[in-house]
């Protein structure tokens, strides 16, 4: 899972600083990963824009990128929500209902896994086991884990999360 970065440290996308990010992995083979993880963890995902700059500065071809960042799970291909909700997919979980909860995350998000909600304040996505098996099912808010979350227990709590980045904007 990738480390996780507050929105309000995230710089907006450039090119020219995406490239500038990533340079310290230019001479060294190997390192296409890393230099998509410092982007991500500088920008919040890995720009469209990045493919074609990474392609040529590791001498690969823009599919191979493309193949990398499509791969692997943990790489955005987006920007972010103000708020990334992980909800456990792990066994517990799933006998304690978790299916049910993601449905219901769902639709009160009116978005799917790997997706942000339009008003850009949630990002929801799948997790294998928060290590909290014994109050299951689990979520994760960004650093918080919250245990024997139901559908209401859930709506209350984006409804708290929606009027602090209210407040706070």
């Amino acid at each position: 899972m990738m480390p996780v970065v507050s929105p309000a440290k995230l710089q907006e996308f450039s090119l020219d600083e995406a490239t500038r990010v990533v340079q310290e992995f230019k001479d060294q083979p190997g390192t296409l990963i890393n230099a998509l993880h410092k982007l991500q963890q500088t920008f919040g995902y890995v720009d469209e824009a990045a493919l074609p700059m990474l392609a040529k500065l590791f001498n690969v071809s823009r599919a191979e990128v493309h193949g990398v960042t499509s791969f692997y799970h943990d790489f955005r291909r987006s920007k972010p929500g103000r708020y990334t909700i992980r909800v456990c997919q792990a066994e517990a979980c799933q006998a304690m209902g978790s299916e049910e909860l993601s449905a219901a995350i769902k639709q009160l998000l009116a978005c799917d896994f790997h997706e942000t909600t339009a008003d850009g304040l949630f990002t929801l996505e799948k997790v294998y086991c928060l290590g909290n098996c014994a109050c299951s099912p689990n979520i994760m808010v960004d650093k918080q884990t919250y245990g024997r979350v139901s559908p209401a227990s859930f709506k209350a709590l984006t409804q708290q999360l929606a009027e602090k980045a209210a407040v706070s904007k």
